[in-house]
C-alpha cells in the first residue's frame, strides 16, 4: 500500500514538477533570467503579491470572525451561513468570475452607480482581489472551527469572571489557543490566492502589463509559444508557495518553542 501510494504520488506531482524544473533550465540559466527580467513578468509577479497581500488579511480577519460567530453563536440561519461560507469549495472559479462581471461590471447590479462615481472593478485589481479573497475565503474559517470546537469556553468564561472584557478575553485567551488553526488556514489561503486562475482570468482582462497575474502570465507565455517563460514563471511560482509553507513551519517550530509548557 505503501508504494501504491507513493508510485500514485510520483505520478501526479513529482513527477510533473520535476520536468517543468527540468525543461526551465535545459539551455542554461541566462534564458531564464531574461524570463524572470522580463518587464512583463516582473510586473506579473508584483501584481500577484499584492494580491496577496490585500486578500490573505481580509479572508483571515472575515475568517476567524466566522468561525467565532459559527461555533460560538446562537442564532438563527447558522446552518445557512456555514453552507454559503462553503459555497466556494463546490462553485467553479469560472462561475465565480462571471458572477463577479454581472454584479460589478457596466451592465451590472452596481455597474453603473460606480461608472458614475468613477470606480471600475471590473478588469482592474480591485475585481481581481474581489475573485481571489472569495474563491479563498472558506480555509480559514473551516481550520478555525474545529480548533474553537476543541479549545471549548471554559477559559473563556473563566476570563470573564475575572473581569476581562470581551475583546481582552479574544486577544489574551482565544486567539491564543486557536493560533495553529489561523496559521494553517491563512498558509491554505495564500497557496489558493498565489495559483488562481480561472476567476482571475474573468474579471482582469488579462491586459498584459496591467491586469496579468503570474498564472495568467504562464498561459500567455504558452499560448505565444514562449516556452521558457511559461516554464520559468511557473517554476516562481512554485518556489513561492514552497516558501510559503517554510515560513509558516519555521514560524510555528519558532513559537512553539517560546510557548511554555
Amino acid at each position: 500500500m505503501r508504494s501504491i501510494a507513493l508510485g500514485y504520488l510520483a505520478l501526479l506531482l513529482l513527477a510533473p514538477v520535476a520536468m517543468i524544473f527540468y525543461r526551465t533550465f535545459e539551455h542554461g540559466l541566462t534564458p531564464v533570467w531574461n524570463s524572470v527580467t522580463a518587464p512583463n513578468a516582473q510586473h506579473a509577479f508584483w501584481l500577484s503579491l499584492e494580491i496577496v497581500a490585500i486578500a490573505v488579511p481580509l479572508n483571515t480577519a472575515f475568517g476567524v470572525g466566522m468561525a467565532l460567530l459559527l461555533e460560538r453563536g446562537r442564532f438563527w440561519g447558522k446552518g445557512l451561513l456555514g453552507v454559503l461560507i462553503d459555497l466556494p469549495f463546490a462553485i467553479s472559479p469560472v462561475v465565480v468570475g462571471l458572477a463577479l462581471v454581472l454584479v460589478y461590471g457596466r451592465t451590472g447590479w452596481f455597474g453603473n452607480w460606480l461608472a458614475g462615481h468613477g470606480i471600475q472593478v471590473i478588469f482592474s485589481v480591485p475585481g481581481m482581489v474581489l475573485a481571489t479573497a472569495v474563491v479563498s475565503l472558506p480555509f480559514v474559517a473551516r481550520e478555525t472551527i474545529p480548533v474553537l470546537r476543541e479549545l471549548g469556553t471554559d477559559s473563556e468564561q473563566a476570563a470573564e469572571t475575572l473581569g476581562a472584557s470581551a475583546w481582552q478575553t479574544f486577544w489574551r485567551v482565544t486567539l491564543p489557543g486557536i493560533r495553529w488553526g489561523v496559521v494553517y488556514g491563512v498558509v491554505l489561503t495564500t497557496a489558493r490566492a498565489l495559483g488562481e486562475f480561472g476567476a482571475v482570468s474573468i474579471v482582469s482582462g488579462r491586459i498584459e502589463g496591467q491586469t496579468q497575474t503570474l498564472p495568467l502570465y504562464v498561459q500567455d507565455r504558452f499560448e505565444n509559444f514562449d516556452s521558457t517563460g511559461a516554464y520559468t514563471a511557473a517554476v516562481v511560482l512554485a518556489l513561492l508557495a514552497l516558501a510559503t509553507l517554510l515560513a509558516m513551519n519555521l514560524l510555528t517550530r519558532h513559537t512553539r518553542r517560546r510557548t511554555p509548557v
